[in-house]
């Protein structure tokens, strides 16, 4: 038992322990599943960012994400000449196992390496406080570099930590009777001006494409 000496691992015993009290009990009693417009409706002009390309994933992700709805795209600031690629996994439950899956066990798993793991704040718009996003700076095997930001998202609520969105699962069940969520990824390439620069790109298109995720995703 000398795991539970650890504070994650207890954290995370906690965590599941919780839930899986909660889903034995609301086994019996029906969730509610918001209604949600699909994915595709989300606007291809978000400000001065321009939806240039969309990549339909393959049946084979499909079966591996288990995500109700997926968006998957890239967009291009013609002003700034940036580009970002847009990742939305919407799932309606998360009561039969499916969850949302992080770039954090993803991305190492697809050959990127990775060389920084912070969070930072970004002030966007109709949120009192900034929002905290996941940074995750990762190196391809042909020595290019992206920076991924990216959040879990319901009912409004922003968070970053997977503890934290596992917490928060738990409570959404018992109050709300609901276990919907969605993940957002944005990742833009390091160019020759640095990781700085592909960072500020990055939380400029998230503030961009905030207002109308609010009004796309449930809340």
């Amino acid at each position: 038992m000398s795991f539970l000496r650890d504070k994650h691992a207890l954290l995370l015993t906690v965590v599941l322990l919780l839930q899986a009290a909660v889903y034995y009990a609301a086994s019996s009693r029906r969730e509610i599943i918001p209604n949600v417009a699909p994915l595709a409706t989300f606007p291809s002009a978000l400000g001065d960012w321009h939806m240039i390309a969309e990549y339909p994933l393959t049946d084979d992700t499909q079966r591996v994400l288990r995500a109700d709805d997926t968006l998957n795209r890239e967009y291009l600031n013609v002003s700034q000449a940036k580009r970002a690629s847009l990742w939305i996994a919407y799932y309606k439950t998360q009561r039969y196992g499916q969850t949302p899956h992080s770039p954090k066990a993803c991305l190492p798993g697809e050959g990127w390496e990775p060389i920084e793991n912070t969070t930072i704040p970004i002030v966007v718009p109709f949120h009192r406080e900034p929002i905290v996003a996941n940074k995750y700076v990762v190196v391809g095997s042909d020595a290019s570099k992206e920076v991924v930001v990216y959040w879990f998202q319901s009912h409004n609520r922003v968070v970053a930590s997977e503890y934290a969105a596992r917490f928060w699962l738990v409570l959404d069940s018992m109050r709300y009777h609901r276990s919907d969520t969605s993940l957002v990824r944005v990742v833009v390439r390091v160019e020759n001006d640095g990781t700085d620069a592909a960072t500020r790109t990055a939380m400029g298109f998230v503030q961009a494409l905030f207002p109308d995720l609010l009004r796309q995703l449930p809340i």
